[in-house]
């Protein structure tokens, strides 16, 4: 769980509000319902969907949902699996109060252990969660990056991977991002190219 947490948070401080909740949508599903980390992350899901339609100036969406993520995260732990819940439940009420407040003020960025993380801090299992989340969002070939997620692995020992940098970006650079996944893929296939060329030398 604590890769999707990581994932989530990453994709959501990036910008993406609306891809943010697809990072726990799935661990969410398999929790048993009431408990304290399915509370947690179906109000972290509808912390994100309250902010996505904040900035879209849906007031009554924004409000309903920033008041029912105010009581699914109600009781939990200010810092609930390392996430600040204490900033998002103010969030929530200032928003729940006020949907307007959306378009006053940015909302909070998350904070994971204390830290703001991006992209970069992540492990490569949370980096390829983050990073298929936002293929999936904007369309883009999830193949694409499920094969520089695989050669990002193969190159951890290596002083710098180029596939985990290019995989870093694609995450975090909003505005660049169809070119950086034009270079990803570029990468891929140039490497597809190797790997089928000399598995030939041996058939």
């Amino acid at each position: 769980m604590d890769e999707a947490i990581v994932a989530g948070v990453v994709v959501y401080n990036a910008g993406e509000h609306h891809a943010a909740h697809d990072a726990w949508e799935e661990e969410w599903l398999e929790l048993e319902s009431g408990t304290d980390d399915e509370r947690f992350l179906h109000g972290l899901i509808q912390f994100t969907a309250a902010v996505y339609h904040g900035r879209r100036r849906n007031w009554s969406g924004a409000r309903k949902l920033a008041r029912s993520a105010d009581e699914y995260l109600a009781g939990l732990g200010d810092d609930y699996r390392g996430v600040d819940l204490a900033t998002v439940r103010a969030y929530l009420r200032r928003l729940g109060a006020d949907p307007e407040h959306a378009e006053r003020a940015r909302p909070p960025a998350l904070r994971y252990q204390g830290e703001i993380l991006d992209a970069a801090d992540l492990a490569i299992d949370a980096l390829a969660v983050a990073a298929g989340v936002v293929a999936e969002e904007y369309e883009y070939d999830e193949e694409v990056v499920e094969h520089a997620v695989k050669y990002a692995r193969e190159e951890a020992e290596t002083a710098r991977s180029r596939f985990r940098a290019l995989l870093v970006d694609f995450v975090n650079e909003r505005d660049r991002r169809g070119l950086v996944y034009d270079r990803l893929r570029d990468h891929v296939r140039r490497h597809r190219r190797k790997e089928t060329d000399v598995d030939g030398l041996f058939e």
